[in-house]
C-alpha cells in the first residue's frame, strides 16, 4: 500500500494554474448560457402573447434583479465566446505550448472583463 497517497482530498489547498481556471469557466459560462436561455425564452415568449405580454416583459426588464440577470447571462455569453476562440487558436496548433498558453489565458481573461464592462454599461444604461 502507498503510504503518500492523500487519504481526503482538500480542494481548496489546490492551486490550479490560469490556464486550467480559465478552461473551468469556460465550462461554468456554458452551464450560465443554458440555464440563460430559458428566462430569455420564458421572456420572449410572454412578449409575442400579446400587447399585455409586451408590456409586462417590458416593465419587468426595468427592474434591478432582471438586469442583473441579463448582465450575468451576456457576461456568461461574452467570456464563453471568449475562450471559445482562445480554443479554437489552440485546437489550430497556436498557444499550445506552456508560456502562450499562459498569455492566451490572461489575454482572454483581460478582452472578457472589458467586454463585461461594456456589456454593463450597456444593460445599465
Amino acid at each position: 500500500m502507498n503510504s503518500k497517497r492523500p487519504v481526503n482530498l482538500d480542494l481548496g489547498k489546490f492551486h490550479f494554474p490560469l490556464p486550467a481556471i480559465t478552461s473551468i469557466l469556460h465550462r461554468i459560462s456554458g452551464i450560465i448560457i443554458f440555464v440563460g436561455v430559458a428566462f430569455l425564452m420564458y421572456g420572449l415568449d410572454l412578449s409575442l402573447s400579446g400587447e399585455d405580454g409586451f408590456n409586462r416583459v417590458n416593465e419587468l426588464l426595468d427592474s434591478f434583479l432582471a438586469k442583473l440577470i441579463i448582465w450575468g447571462i451576456l457576461s456568461a455569453l461574452l467570456y464563453h465566446l471568449v475562450a471559445g476562440i482562445k480554443h479554437l487558436l489552440m485546437d489550430m496548433g497556436i498557444a499550445e505550448e506552456l508560456e502562450t498558453g499562459r498569455l492566451a489565458a490572461k489575454a482572454t481573461i483581460a478582452v472578457s472583463v472589458v467586454l463585461i464592462i461594456l456589456a454593463g454599461v450597456w444593460v445599465w444604461a
